[in-house]
């Protein structure tokens, strides 16, 4: 990194960080710390929504995951838009007619503090893993570049996180997640026409397209049955639809944002924007990851995009054998470069030649057999270590290919997710811990300043925990598949709660409570299994599994235990 690139950097996060602290400091009470006084417009909340789900893992993860996998994980986002519809037609009147701070209270309304104490608790797990993994995940990126220590980047980011969001609470989280989408997408829209830009003189991006065509990147849509796949155009319609309806509805991070809203209407009209610009956004990163990997076809190539991995290398007995591969890595290299004017050339001419596709496949499928044969070397020098590159793709593009000054940029697009998605971490934990958990289970009454503080020190207590997770973080097959794996592990039994609070009126507190705790223990059991059989079942399917299995489990016991019992309905209907 050159020193304009520090400049922008360090200005770019020292702003928003500023910023977002002298604009929103000096909350008077709760309502305005948790939910900024409901003055939050539309725009704002719709580009919150955005930048909450939007994290650092995004943008290194998911254009690596389109390097190596194709345009395929944007099925997971299918269901998306769907879940905003019911989103807004149910949850979000039912909330602001509850004047709830947080999702979990509307459940003891519903059922009981058992119930609502149930779900305040796996959200307060499953956020608190998944908050300090956004911090994790750039971390160890930046740590990399800079050859800090990960744990002080950990801390560093997490410091900065809490100091703006310890001052304002939910308003510091809205007004710097404009800032931040302003330069997250900025980045990505530069970095992308700059990647076209960089392609040969005589290629148009259409030949860009069959390029990666020719190497199975572009199948969007797969509408295979098999359970097997993790991505298909059913998981995505199913398990993607109440996973979005999960994170969405019921999740505080995403609730605390249009809670915030100024009425019920601009809420919802946040949500719509969010409906209709998620699944375009997701798809143009990952269309980005593919054009990386086209540009990869005519430029040098490293065997691991993980760094680390190559100075461990350096360092061991099969420091040779490496090389060697590295020298027909870099001859086929340029028989692909070769192999790809060649079709261009042709695709120029109108005329897709399948014998040279034939020859991108074979070229490819031998790159492929290298970088297996590279990562078993790389286990065999140092086996604790993480073969899997997939998050480095898109950094090692970023620090070799880009111009002086949108280095720091693109370094700050990552700082700038990290913080967005850390913020709305912090203030959910922090307002379901102290509503939730500390407040209901006080037994004498305190001040509004006592509970503000009590909020404040809790968004100190989880920044603190949320750094401390990620600095015993480890790198999963891909980051942006452990947030969501973790999430599908919860959000299930958690969202079965709320559709059933919502839908079954006639189902009472223990039939709910019962339910949800033999729900979320069946999940366990069947990913341990999916985990013990190397993952026969997509986490995707987990989600609607729970939700499902608590609604179902929640009738019957009504049914045949409680049915008649005081308070209890003499029948079930579905309102």
């Amino acid at each position: 990194m050159q020193l304009f690139d520090w400049i922008v950097l360090i200005v770019t996060l020292l702003f928003i960080v500023g910023y977002g602290s002298w604009k929103t400091r000096g909350s008077k009470n709760v309502e305005d710390f948790i939910l900024g006084n409901n003055e939050t417009p539309w725009y704002t909340v719709g580009l919150s929504v955005m930048a909450t789900q939007a994290s650092a893992i995004t943008f290194l993860s998911t254009p690596g995951q389109a390097y190596h996998d194709g345009m395929g994980f944007v099925q997971f986002y299918f269901g998306l838009p769907i879940a905003m519809i019911v989103i807004c037609v149910t949850f979000i009147p039912l909330y602001h007619k509850s004047k709830v701070y947080t999702a979990y209270e509307f459940l003891e309304r519903r059922f009981d503090i058992k119930t609502r104490s149930l779900a305040a608790i796996l959200f307060l797990v499953q956020r608190g893993l998944g908050t300090g993994l956004t911090i994790y995940a750039p971390a160890i990126i930046l740590s990399a570049l800079l050859g800090w220590n990960l744990t002080i980047m950990n801390i560093i980011i997490g410091v900065m996180v809490i100091i703006y969001t310890f001052s304002g609470g939910t308003k510091a989280v809205n007004v710097t997640q404009k800032q931040q989408m302003f330069v997250i997408m900025s980045g990505m829209f530069i970095t992308f026409f700059l990647i076209l830009h960089y392609l040969p003189n005589d290629m148009t991006f259409n030949s860009a397209l069959h390029i990666a065509g020719a190497n199975d990147k572009m199948n969007i849509v797969d509408f295979s049955f098999n359970p097997e796949e993790k991505y298909t155009f059913w998981s995505g319609i199913t398990g993607g639809f109440f996973l979005a309806l999960a994170y969405f509805g019921t999740d505080q991070s995403q609730v605390g944002r249009y809670l915030s809203g100024k009425s019920v209407k601009e809420s919802q009209m946040g949500l719509i924007m969010n409906g209709l610009l998620k699944v375009p956004m997701q798809f143009f990163i990952l269309l980005t990851g593919v054009m990386v990997f086209v540009f990869f076809q005519f430029n040098p190539v490293p065997l691991n995009f993980n760094p680390n991995n190559k100075i461990i290398i350096e360092k061991s007995v099969y420091k040779e054998e490496y090389k060697a591969l590295e020298t027909k890595l870099t001859k086929l290299s340029e028989d692909k470069k070769v192999i790809n004017l060649l079709y261009i050339d042709q695709l120029n001419q109108d005329y897709d030649n399948p014998i040279l596709r034939k020859e991108l496949v074979a070229l490819s499928n031998k790159e492929k057999d290298l970088r297996e044969k590279a990562k078993e070397i790389i286990s065999k020098a140092d086996s604790n270590t993480e073969t899997n590159d997939k998050d480095y793709v898109f950094f090692h593009f970023i620090l070799h290919y880009l111009p002086k000054g949108l280095i720091g940029l693109l370094l700050a697009v990552i700082l700038s997710a990290a913080m967005s998605s850390t913020a709305s971490g912090l203030t959910a934990l922090a307002s379901t811990t102290a509503i939730d958990i500390y407040k209901r289970n006080l037994k004498t009454e305190k001040s509004e300043k006592h509970y503000l503080n009590a909020t404040k020190f809790f968004t100190l207590f989880w920044g603190i925990i949320a750094i401390l997770f990620a600095c015993i973080g480890t790198l999963f097959e891909n980051l942006i598949q452990l947030v969501n794996i973790i999430g599908s592990i919860f959000y299930g039994t958690v969202l079965g709660i709320f559709l059933v609070g919502f839908y079954l009126k006639r189902v009472r507190a223990k039939s709910m409570f019962i339910s949800a705790i033999i729900s979320q223990l069946t999940i366990f059991v069947i990913f341990y299994f999916m985990i013990y059989t190397q993952e026969k079942l997509g986490y995707l399917w987990l989600n609607f599994i729970g939700a499902i299995l608590t609604i179902v489990l929640a009738l019957l016991i009504q049914i045949l235990f409680f049915r008649g019992k005081p308070n209890d309905e003499s029948e079930i209907v579905l309102e």
